[in-house]
C-alpha cells in the first residue's frame, strides 16, 4: 500500500520561485527518459530545446484556461475582516468562494468586498459559499479583485505577475491558479513547433484552488480530491485520433490537460468531446488511455500532483528526477523549471 510519505521529499526553501524569468522559454528542462533495460536517464536542458524531443505528427495539448483574479479583501457590517477567494463562477452573478472570517458568515448577510461592491451569502456548499454579486461577477473580480498567486509566493501581486502568472495563449476565464507548464511557451517556440510538424491543440480546466489542498491521510486511496470543470471539443477529439493513426504522441502541457484527457476517455482510449467536472485522482497503477508524455513543473512534496507524476513516469525515475533537480538547484513551483516525462510502459 502507497503511503504520503512515499512522495516526500527534502526540498531546500531557496529553490522555491519566487519570480518568472523575464525570457519565458529561458527556464530548464529536466528531461526523464527510460531506456529499454529499465534505466532512467536523465538530461539537463534548456526549455527552448524541447524541440529535439519532439517529432512531427506529435500533439501538444494545452489548457487555455484564463486566471481571473479571484482573492479580494473586504469587512462584514460589523467590521470584521474577511478574506475571500473564488473558488467557480456558477452563472453570471454567482460565484462559489472560501471565505475566511473570525466568525463563518450567515446565509443572507452582505460582505463588503474591495470598498468598492457588497455581496450576499448564499447556501454552503461543501467548504464553500454561494455569492451573489450586484453585478456581472466576472465584471468586478477583473476590475476589483486582486491575482491569486499560489501561497508558497510570498510577494503581492503587481503588474508583471499578472503578465507572467497567465499563459500566452489563455482565453477562457475562470481558473484561480495557472496551468503553469503553459507558462514556459512563447510565441518564438510555438513557430518552432509549427514549422518542425508538432501539431497543437486545446481544452479547457478551470484550475480551482483545491490544487493546493494537502493530502492529510497517510492512507492515500482516503484523500477526497477535489473537483473541476472541463471541456473537451470536438476539435480536440479528432486530432487525438488523427495522431493515433498518424503514429505521433499525444503530449500533455501540464497537469491539468492530462486530467481533462484522462477524464474525458473511454476505457479503450477513445476521446469523448464534451464538458463536465472531474474529480480524477490518478495515483500509481493507474492505467492511462490517452497521454503519452507530459511537460510539467516540479511539485511540491506530498502532493496529489506529486503521486500524478509518479503514475506516469514510475515512482523511482521520479524519486531519481527530484533527488537531481535538487542537487541541481532546479527552480521549482508555479514560476519554477520544467520536466518534459514519457510514459513507463
Amino acid at each position: 500500500m502507497l503511503t504520503l510519505s512515499d512522495f516526500d521529499f527534502p526540498l531546500p526553501p531557496e529553490l522555491i520561485a519566487q519570480t518568472a524569468l523575464p525570457d519565458r522559454s529561458a527556464s530548464r528542462l529536466l528531461v526523464v527518459q527510460t531506456d529499454a533495460g529499465g534505466a532512467t536517464r536523465l538530461a539537463d536542458r534548456a526549455f527552448s530545446d524541447l524541440i529535439e524531443y519532439l517529432r512531427p505528427q506529435d500533439l501538444l495539448v494545452f489548457n487555455d484556461t484564463r486566471v481571473i483574479k479571484a482573492r479580494f479583501f473586504g469587512h462584514k457590517p460589523s467590521g470584521g475582516k474577511v478574506e475571500v477567494l473564488i473558488e467557480r463562477l456558477l452563472d453570471d452573478h454567482q460565484a462559489l468562494a472560501q471565505v475566511r472570517a473570525s466568525k463563518t458568515p450567515a446565509e443572507g448577510s452582505t460582505l463588503r468586498l474591495a470598498d468598492a461592491f457588497d455581496v450576499t451569502v448564499g447556501p454552503r456548499v461543501d467548504q464553500f459559499f454561494t455569492l451573489r454579486f450586484p453585478e456581472p461577477a466576472l465584471d468586478l473580480i477583473e476590475r476589483h479583485g486582486r491575482l491569486p498567486l499560489p501561497p508558497y509566493i510570498e510577494h503581492d501581486p503587481d503588474a508583471y505577475d499578472e503578465s507572467r502568472y497567465q499563459t500566452v495563449y489563455a482565453r477562457k476565464p475562470g481558473a484561480v491558479a495557472a496551468p503553469t507548464a503553459g507558462l514556459h511557451f512563447d510565441d518564438a517556440l510555438f513557430a518552432q513547433l509549427d514549422a518542425h510538424g508538432v501539431r497543437r491543440a486545446f481544452l479547457t480546466l478551470h484550475v480551482g484552488a483545491g490544487t493546493f489542498q494537502p493530502v492529510r491521510t497517510e492512507n492515500i486511496a482516503e484523500h477526497k480530491m477535489h473537483s473541476e470543470w472541463y471541456e473537451i471539443s470536438p476539435a480536440l477529439a479528432q486530432a487525438v485520433q488523427e495522431t493515433r493513426a498518424a503514429g505521433g504522441r499525444v503530449i500533455a502541457v501540464g497537469t491539468t490537460s492530462l486530467r481533462a484527457l484522462e477524464s474525458a476517455a473511454t476505457p479503450e482510449g477513445t476521446l469523448t468531446a464534451g464538458s463536465g467536472d472531474t474529480d480524477i485522482f490518478i495515483t500509481p497503477g493507474y492505467r492511462f488511455r490517452v497521454v503519452d508524455a507530459l511537460i510539467t513543473n516540479f511539485h511540491l512534496p506530498k502532493s496529489t500532483l506529486l503521486m500524478l507524476v509518479s503514475a506516469l513516469a514510475g515512482i523511482e525515475p521520479i524519486r531519481q528526477a527530484y533527488r537531481h533537480a535538487v542537487e541541481q538547484r532546479y527552480r521549482f513551483f508555479s514560476y519554477g523549471d520544467a520536466m518534459l516525462l514519457e510514459r513507463q510502459t
